[in-house]
Protein backbone atom coordinates (compact mmCIF):
# COMPACT_ATOMS: atom_id res chain seq x y z
CA UNK A 1 0.00 0.00 0.00
CA UNK A 2 1.36 3.22 -1.31
CA UNK A 3 2.46 5.87 1.77
CA UNK A 4 -0.03 9.04 2.06
CA UNK A 5 0.79 12.10 1.16
CA UNK A 6 2.51 14.19 3.85
CA UNK A 7 0.01 17.58 3.88
CA UNK A 8 1.73 21.21 3.99
CA UNK A 9 0.37 24.27 4.14
CA UNK A 10 -0.40 25.96 0.65
CA UNK A 11 0.44 29.64 -0.66
CA UNK A 12 -2.57 32.13 -0.37
CA UNK A 13 -2.23 32.96 -4.04
CA UNK A 14 -3.67 29.22 -4.73
CA UNK A 15 -6.02 29.63 -1.34
CA UNK A 16 -7.75 32.85 -1.60
CA UNK A 17 -8.58 32.62 -5.47
CA UNK A 18 -10.04 28.96 -5.13
CA UNK A 19 -11.84 30.17 -1.93
CA UNK A 20 -13.16 32.83 -3.94
CA UNK A 21 -14.27 30.91 -6.87
CA UNK A 22 -16.45 28.66 -4.36
CA UNK A 23 -17.90 31.55 -2.85
CA UNK A 24 -18.88 33.10 -6.35
CA UNK A 25 -20.73 30.20 -7.51
CA UNK A 26 -22.72 30.22 -4.02
CA UNK A 27 -23.78 34.01 -4.75
CA UNK A 28 -24.26 33.28 -7.84
CA UNK A 29 -27.19 31.14 -7.00
CA UNK A 30 -28.32 33.51 -4.06
CA UNK A 31 -28.03 36.60 -6.62
CA UNK A 32 -29.96 34.73 -9.45
CA UNK A 33 -32.50 34.26 -7.44
CA UNK A 34 -32.81 38.26 -6.40
CA UNK A 35 -32.55 39.12 -10.12
CA UNK A 36 -28.85 39.74 -9.79
CA UNK A 37 -26.73 37.38 -10.87
CA UNK A 38 -23.38 39.28 -11.24
CA UNK A 39 -23.71 40.87 -8.18
CA UNK A 40 -23.94 38.06 -5.74
CA UNK A 41 -20.75 36.11 -7.46
CA UNK A 42 -19.19 39.28 -6.78
CA UNK A 43 -20.23 39.98 -2.70
CA UNK A 44 -20.16 35.98 -2.64
CA UNK A 45 -16.61 35.90 -3.48
CA UNK A 46 -16.16 39.08 -1.31
CA UNK A 47 -17.20 38.05 1.90
CA UNK A 48 -15.78 34.09 1.84
CA UNK A 49 -12.17 35.61 0.99
CA UNK A 50 -12.36 38.20 3.47
CA UNK A 51 -13.43 35.70 5.86
CA UNK A 52 -10.59 33.46 5.02
CA UNK A 53 -8.06 35.68 5.31
CA UNK A 54 -9.54 37.05 8.80
CA UNK A 55 -9.27 32.74 10.08
CA UNK A 56 -5.74 32.33 8.48
CA UNK A 57 -3.90 35.96 9.26
CA UNK A 58 -5.71 37.21 12.68
CA UNK A 59 -7.68 34.68 13.92
CA UNK A 60 -5.82 31.06 13.94
CA UNK A 61 -8.14 29.09 15.94
CA UNK A 62 -10.23 27.12 13.69
CA UNK A 63 -13.06 25.85 16.45
CA UNK A 64 -13.66 29.37 16.58
CA UNK A 65 -13.19 29.90 13.24
CA UNK A 66 -15.88 27.51 12.18
CA UNK A 67 -18.77 29.06 14.52
CA UNK A 68 -18.02 32.36 13.13
CA UNK A 69 -18.57 31.47 9.72
CA UNK A 70 -21.41 29.11 10.69
CA UNK A 71 -23.06 32.23 12.69
CA UNK A 72 -22.18 35.11 9.53
CA UNK A 73 -23.96 33.08 7.00
CA UNK A 74 -26.75 31.56 9.47
CA UNK A 75 -27.33 35.66 9.43
CA UNK A 76 -27.42 36.03 5.72
CA UNK A 77 -29.27 33.29 5.17
CA UNK A 78 -31.94 34.73 7.63
CA UNK A 79 -31.68 37.81 5.77
CA UNK A 80 -32.49 36.51 2.34
CA UNK A 81 -34.77 33.52 2.63
CA UNK A 82 -36.00 33.33 6.67
CA UNK A 83 -35.33 30.25 8.53
CA UNK A 84 -34.68 27.81 5.40
CA UNK A 85 -32.20 30.62 4.25
CA UNK A 86 -30.85 30.09 7.82
CA UNK A 87 -30.32 26.29 7.78
CA UNK A 88 -28.95 26.44 4.25
CA UNK A 89 -26.54 29.11 6.00
CA UNK A 90 -25.40 27.10 8.27
CA UNK A 91 -24.43 24.46 6.16
CA UNK A 92 -22.75 26.74 4.03
CA UNK A 93 -21.11 28.74 6.61
CA UNK A 94 -19.72 24.90 8.09
CA UNK A 95 -18.87 24.11 4.57
CA UNK A 96 -16.55 27.26 3.44
CA UNK A 97 -14.69 27.02 6.66
CA UNK A 98 -14.10 23.35 6.36
CA UNK A 99 -13.33 24.44 2.80
CA UNK A 100 -10.79 26.86 3.85
CA UNK A 101 -8.53 25.15 5.75
CA UNK A 102 -8.85 22.13 3.54
CA UNK A 103 -6.90 23.64 0.88
CA UNK A 104 -4.57 25.90 3.35
CA UNK A 105 -3.39 23.27 5.00
CA UNK A 106 -2.90 20.83 2.21
CA UNK A 107 -5.20 18.56 3.32
CA UNK A 108 -6.31 18.05 0.10
CA UNK A 109 -3.43 15.78 -0.74
CA UNK A 110 -3.53 13.85 1.82
CA UNK A 111 -5.14 10.19 0.58
CA UNK A 112 -3.46 10.94 -2.92
CA UNK A 113 -0.06 9.46 -4.06
CA UNK A 114 2.90 11.56 -3.62
CA UNK A 115 4.10 11.45 -6.85
CA UNK A 116 0.64 13.07 -8.37
CA UNK A 117 1.59 16.66 -9.93
CA UNK A 118 -0.73 19.58 -9.43
CA UNK A 119 -2.67 18.64 -12.80
CA UNK A 120 -3.04 15.47 -11.83
CA UNK A 121 -4.53 16.37 -8.43
CA UNK A 122 -6.59 18.98 -10.33
CA UNK A 123 -8.16 16.47 -12.26
CA UNK A 124 -8.48 14.06 -9.50
CA UNK A 125 -11.07 16.49 -7.90
CA UNK A 126 -12.33 18.71 -11.09
CA UNK A 127 -13.70 15.40 -12.03
CA UNK A 128 -15.62 14.54 -8.67
CA UNK A 129 -17.24 18.55 -8.87
CA UNK A 130 -18.29 17.45 -12.38
CA UNK A 131 -19.77 14.60 -11.74
CA UNK A 132 -21.40 16.07 -8.60
CA UNK A 133 -22.60 19.02 -10.78
CA UNK A 134 -24.05 16.60 -13.28
CA UNK A 135 -26.08 14.48 -9.91
CA UNK A 136 -27.57 17.77 -9.01
CA UNK A 137 -28.81 19.01 -12.38
CA UNK A 138 -30.46 15.72 -12.73
CA UNK A 139 -31.80 15.25 -9.09
CA UNK A 140 -33.18 18.59 -8.35
CA UNK A 141 -35.96 18.76 -10.75
CA UNK A 142 -37.36 15.05 -8.34
CA UNK A 143 -36.35 17.07 -5.37
CA UNK A 144 -38.33 20.33 -6.18
CA UNK A 145 -41.43 17.87 -7.29
CA UNK A 146 -41.74 15.83 -3.82
CA UNK A 147 -42.07 18.68 -1.57
CA UNK A 148 -44.74 20.78 -3.64
CA UNK A 149 -47.23 17.21 -3.46
CA UNK A 150 -47.01 17.89 0.02
CA UNK A 151 -48.38 21.73 -0.75
CA UNK A 152 -52.28 22.44 1.02
CA UNK A 153 -52.61 25.28 -1.87
CA UNK A 154 -54.02 24.35 -5.56
CA UNK A 155 -51.10 25.46 -6.99
CA UNK A 156 -47.65 24.53 -8.94
CA UNK A 157 -45.66 26.62 -6.28
CA UNK A 158 -44.03 27.23 -3.29
CA UNK A 159 -46.22 29.41 -1.02
CA UNK A 160 -45.00 31.49 1.59
CA UNK A 161 -46.38 29.04 4.49
CA UNK A 162 -44.27 26.29 2.69
CA UNK A 163 -41.06 28.26 2.76
CA UNK A 164 -41.48 29.74 6.72
CA UNK A 165 -42.15 25.78 7.67
CA UNK A 166 -45.76 26.53 8.75
CA UNK A 167 -47.98 23.25 9.29
CA UNK A 168 -50.62 25.37 7.76
CA UNK A 169 -48.52 25.11 4.54
CA UNK A 170 -48.52 21.50 4.03
CA UNK A 171 -50.93 18.71 3.65
CA UNK A 172 -52.00 15.20 2.39
CA UNK A 173 -54.84 15.99 0.74
CA UNK A 174 -53.27 15.58 -3.04
CA UNK A 175 -52.28 12.16 -1.79
CA UNK A 176 -56.09 11.58 -0.19
CA UNK A 177 -57.65 12.58 -3.52
CA UNK A 178 -55.29 10.08 -5.38
CA UNK A 179 -56.47 6.87 -3.30
CA UNK A 180 -60.05 8.26 -3.19
CA UNK A 181 -60.60 9.86 -6.88
CA UNK A 182 -62.12 6.91 -9.46
CA UNK A 183 -60.22 8.23 -12.20
CA UNK A 184 -56.97 8.14 -10.41
CA UNK A 185 -57.80 4.68 -8.97
CA UNK A 186 -59.18 3.55 -12.39
CA UNK A 187 -55.92 4.38 -14.01
CA UNK A 188 -53.30 3.13 -11.31
CA UNK A 189 -55.68 -0.73 -11.40
CA UNK A 190 -54.60 -0.44 -15.24
CA UNK A 191 -50.91 0.30 -14.82
CA UNK A 192 -50.64 -2.72 -11.98
CA UNK A 193 -52.31 -5.02 -14.71
CA UNK A 194 -50.85 -4.13 -17.60
CA UNK A 195 -47.19 -3.96 -16.45
CA UNK A 196 -46.85 -6.89 -14.45
CA UNK A 197 -48.37 -9.46 -17.49
CA UNK A 198 -45.88 -6.98 -20.28
CA UNK A 199 -43.12 -7.98 -17.62
CA UNK A 200 -43.63 -11.77 -17.92
CA UNK A 201 -43.62 -12.07 -21.47
CA UNK A 202 -40.85 -9.27 -21.96
CA UNK A 203 -38.56 -11.75 -19.54
CA UNK A 204 -39.55 -14.76 -20.77
CA UNK A 205 -39.20 -14.08 -24.47
CA UNK A 206 -35.96 -11.82 -23.54
CA UNK A 207 -34.47 -14.50 -21.88
CA UNK A 208 -35.14 -16.91 -24.35
CA UNK A 209 -33.80 -14.87 -26.84
CA UNK A 210 -30.74 -14.09 -24.75
CA UNK A 211 -29.60 -17.75 -24.39
CA UNK A 212 -30.01 -18.16 -28.00
CA UNK A 213 -28.03 -14.91 -29.29
CA UNK A 214 -25.27 -15.75 -26.37
CA UNK A 215 -24.59 -18.85 -28.81
CA UNK A 216 -21.22 -18.57 -30.98
CA UNK A 217 -23.02 -21.21 -33.83
CA UNK A 218 -26.28 -18.98 -34.18
CA UNK A 219 -25.90 -17.32 -37.75
CA UNK A 220 -25.87 -13.15 -38.22
CA UNK A 221 -26.63 -13.30 -33.89
CA UNK A 222 -24.96 -9.83 -34.88
CA UNK A 223 -27.95 -8.26 -37.17
CA UNK A 224 -30.39 -10.43 -34.98
CA UNK A 225 -29.50 -8.61 -32.05
CA UNK A 226 -29.52 -5.31 -33.30
CA UNK A 227 -32.83 -5.72 -34.53
CA UNK A 228 -34.36 -7.32 -31.35
CA UNK A 229 -32.69 -3.87 -29.14
CA UNK A 230 -34.11 -1.65 -32.24
CA UNK A 231 -37.24 -0.43 -29.63
CA UNK A 232 -34.52 1.10 -27.46
CA UNK A 233 -33.10 2.83 -30.75
CA UNK A 234 -36.19 4.05 -32.83
CA UNK A 235 -37.71 7.27 -31.54
CA UNK A 236 -40.28 6.25 -29.55
CA UNK A 237 -43.07 7.68 -31.78
CA UNK A 238 -42.17 5.85 -34.57
CA UNK A 239 -42.49 2.73 -33.14
CA UNK A 240 -46.35 3.78 -31.49
CA UNK A 241 -47.38 4.62 -34.79
CA UNK A 242 -46.29 1.46 -36.53
CA UNK A 243 -47.76 -0.56 -33.85
CA UNK A 244 -51.42 1.46 -34.50
CA UNK A 245 -51.63 0.14 -37.82
CA UNK A 246 -50.27 -3.52 -37.05
CA UNK A 247 -52.29 -3.79 -33.48
CA UNK A 248 -55.61 -2.09 -35.00
CA UNK A 249 -55.19 -4.87 -37.83
CA UNK A 250 -54.66 -7.65 -34.90
CA UNK A 251 -57.58 -6.42 -32.99
CA UNK A 252 -60.02 -6.60 -35.67
CA UNK A 253 -58.81 -9.45 -36.62
CA UNK A 254 -59.13 -11.24 -33.12
CA UNK A 255 -62.68 -8.85 -32.42
CA UNK A 256 -64.43 -10.52 -36.05
CA UNK A 257 -63.03 -13.69 -35.92
CA UNK A 258 -62.62 -14.98 -32.43
CA UNK A 259 -65.39 -12.98 -31.15
CA UNK A 260 -63.39 -11.21 -28.40
CA UNK A 261 -64.91 -8.13 -26.22
CA UNK A 262 -63.65 -4.85 -27.35
CA UNK A 263 -62.07 -3.97 -24.31
CA UNK A 264 -60.29 -7.29 -23.22
CA UNK A 265 -58.59 -6.94 -26.92
CA UNK A 266 -57.69 -3.20 -25.63
CA UNK A 267 -55.86 -4.63 -22.93
CA UNK A 268 -53.91 -7.42 -25.23
CA UNK A 269 -52.72 -4.68 -27.59
CA UNK A 270 -51.26 -2.37 -24.74
CA UNK A 271 -49.28 -5.70 -23.34
CA UNK A 272 -48.13 -6.61 -26.39
CA UNK A 273 -47.04 -3.61 -27.02
CA UNK A 274 -45.73 -2.96 -23.61
CA UNK A 275 -43.84 -6.18 -23.54
CA UNK A 276 -42.25 -5.30 -27.12
CA UNK A 277 -40.44 -2.24 -25.29
CA UNK A 278 -39.32 -4.13 -22.73
CA UNK A 279 -37.47 -7.25 -24.43
CA UNK A 280 -34.60 -5.37 -25.45
CA UNK A 281 -33.91 -4.51 -21.57
CA UNK A 282 -33.94 -8.12 -20.49
CA UNK A 283 -31.91 -9.01 -23.87
CA UNK A 284 -29.24 -6.56 -23.04
CA UNK A 285 -29.04 -7.13 -19.15
CA UNK A 286 -28.84 -11.47 -19.79
CA UNK A 287 -26.52 -11.26 -21.90
CA UNK A 288 -24.34 -8.95 -20.02
CA UNK A 289 -24.71 -11.77 -17.39
CA UNK A 290 -24.29 -14.52 -19.57
CA UNK A 291 -20.65 -12.64 -20.31
CA UNK A 292 -19.41 -14.18 -16.93
CA UNK A 293 -21.10 -17.76 -17.49
CA UNK A 294 -19.21 -21.20 -17.40
CA UNK A 295 -20.65 -22.94 -20.00
CA UNK A 296 -18.64 -26.34 -18.87
CA UNK A 297 -21.90 -26.12 -16.31
CA UNK A 298 -24.03 -26.96 -18.87
CA UNK A 299 -21.51 -29.36 -20.62
CA UNK A 300 -21.37 -31.61 -17.00
CA UNK A 301 -24.27 -31.59 -16.52
CA UNK A 302 -25.40 -33.18 -19.79
CA UNK A 303 -22.31 -35.41 -19.38
CA UNK A 304 -24.46 -36.41 -16.25
CA UNK A 305 -27.58 -37.07 -18.00
CA UNK A 306 -30.12 -33.40 -17.33
CA UNK A 307 -32.27 -32.87 -20.44
CA UNK A 308 -31.91 -29.30 -21.55
CA UNK A 309 -34.92 -28.15 -19.74
CA UNK A 310 -33.31 -29.34 -16.76
CA UNK A 311 -30.21 -27.71 -17.14
CA UNK A 312 -31.52 -24.43 -17.47
CA UNK A 313 -33.53 -24.57 -14.90
CA UNK A 314 -31.12 -26.26 -12.40
CA UNK A 315 -27.68 -25.00 -13.48
CA UNK A 316 -28.24 -22.34 -15.67
CA UNK A 317 -31.23 -20.28 -14.26
CA UNK A 318 -29.84 -19.93 -10.70
CA UNK A 319 -26.82 -18.30 -12.01
CA UNK A 320 -28.18 -15.97 -14.78
CA UNK A 321 -31.09 -15.40 -12.22
CA UNK A 322 -29.83 -11.69 -11.14
CA UNK A 323 -29.80 -10.51 -14.68
CA UNK A 324 -32.91 -11.68 -15.28
CA UNK A 325 -34.35 -9.70 -12.40
CA UNK A 326 -33.08 -6.65 -13.38
CA UNK A 327 -34.54 -7.03 -16.64
CA UNK A 328 -37.85 -7.84 -15.52
CA UNK A 329 -37.29 -4.72 -13.63
CA UNK A 330 -36.18 -2.72 -16.20
CA UNK A 331 -39.40 -3.98 -18.53
CA UNK A 332 -41.56 -3.19 -15.50
CA UNK A 333 -40.68 0.49 -15.02
CA UNK A 334 -40.67 0.64 -18.69
CA UNK A 335 -44.33 -0.27 -18.58
CA UNK A 336 -45.65 1.22 -16.12
CA UNK A 337 -44.27 4.87 -17.20
CA UNK A 338 -44.84 4.42 -20.88
CA UNK A 339 -47.71 6.97 -22.17
CA UNK A 340 -47.20 7.37 -25.75
CA UNK A 341 -47.51 3.67 -27.44
CA UNK A 342 -50.49 3.61 -24.96
CA UNK A 343 -52.16 6.75 -26.42
CA UNK A 344 -51.66 5.57 -29.63
CA UNK A 345 -52.44 1.61 -29.13
CA UNK A 346 -55.17 1.46 -25.93
CA UNK A 347 -58.40 3.21 -25.68
CA UNK A 348 -59.97 5.26 -22.87
CA UNK A 349 -61.04 1.67 -20.65
CA UNK A 350 -56.75 1.24 -20.65
CA UNK A 351 -56.24 4.65 -19.31
CA UNK A 352 -53.03 4.40 -17.01
CA UNK A 353 -51.58 6.40 -14.95
CA UNK A 354 -49.05 8.19 -16.70
CA UNK A 355 -51.59 8.33 -19.37
CA UNK A 356 -54.33 10.09 -16.75
CA UNK A 357 -51.04 12.51 -15.62
CA UNK A 358 -50.63 14.08 -19.34
CA UNK A 359 -54.58 14.20 -19.59
CA UNK A 360 -54.50 15.81 -15.88
CA UNK A 361 -51.71 18.44 -17.15
CA UNK A 362 -53.41 19.13 -20.43
CA UNK A 363 -57.51 19.86 -18.87
CA UNK A 364 -56.38 20.68 -15.34
CA UNK A 365 -53.58 21.50 -13.37
CA UNK A 366 -53.98 19.92 -10.44
CA UNK A 367 -50.98 19.15 -7.90
CA UNK A 368 -52.66 15.45 -7.04
CA UNK A 369 -50.27 14.94 -10.73
CA UNK A 370 -47.26 15.68 -7.80
CA UNK A 371 -48.69 13.05 -5.49
CA UNK A 372 -48.71 10.76 -8.03
CA UNK A 373 -45.48 11.67 -9.45
CA UNK A 374 -43.74 11.07 -5.89
CA UNK A 375 -45.59 7.56 -5.62
CA UNK A 376 -43.81 6.98 -8.70
CA UNK A 377 -40.44 8.04 -7.73
CA UNK A 378 -40.24 6.35 -4.44
CA UNK A 379 -41.06 3.14 -6.27
CA UNK A 380 -38.46 3.52 -8.70
CA UNK A 381 -36.36 4.01 -6.17
CA UNK A 382 -37.03 1.31 -4.94
CA UNK A 383 -36.78 -1.03 -8.13
CA UNK A 384 -33.65 0.31 -8.61
CA UNK A 385 -31.79 -0.13 -5.24
CA UNK A 386 -33.15 -3.96 -5.97
CA UNK A 387 -31.55 -3.68 -9.60
CA UNK A 388 -28.03 -2.40 -8.00
CA UNK A 389 -28.49 -5.25 -4.95
CA UNK A 390 -29.03 -8.16 -7.74
CA UNK A 391 -25.77 -6.49 -9.33
CA UNK A 392 -23.85 -6.91 -6.92
CA UNK A 393 -25.10 -11.01 -6.11
CA UNK A 394 -24.29 -11.49 -9.93
CA UNK A 395 -20.68 -10.11 -9.64
CA UNK A 396 -20.40 -12.57 -6.62
CA UNK A 397 -21.54 -15.17 -7.80
CA UNK A 398 -19.84 -14.42 -11.02
CA UNK A 399 -16.37 -14.74 -8.97
CA UNK A 400 -17.25 -17.90 -7.07
CA UNK A 401 -17.16 -19.30 -10.89
CA UNK A 402 -14.29 -20.94 -12.29
CA UNK A 403 -14.59 -19.29 -15.78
Amino acid sequence: MAALTPISRKPMSLVLPTVAASGGLLGLFVGTANNSGFLGIVIGAAIVTALAALYIFALKNEQMAKWISILVFVALGYVFGGIPGAILGAIAGWFFHWFTYWMYEGRYRQRLLPYLTPGQVLWHYGFRVICGAIFVFLITPILVVMPLSFNSQDFFTFTPEMLRFEAEGYSLKHYQDFFTNNEWQRSFKNSLIIAPIATVISVSLGTLAAIGLSQSHVPGRRAIMAIMISPMIVPLIISATGMFFFYSSIGNWMEGTLGLSKNFVGYIKVILAHAVLGIPFVIITVTATLVGFDRSLTRAAANMGANPVTTFFRVQMPLILPGVISGGLFAFITSFDEVVVVLFVGSASQKTLPWQMFTGLREQISPTILAVATILVVISIALLTTVELLRRRSERLRGMSPG
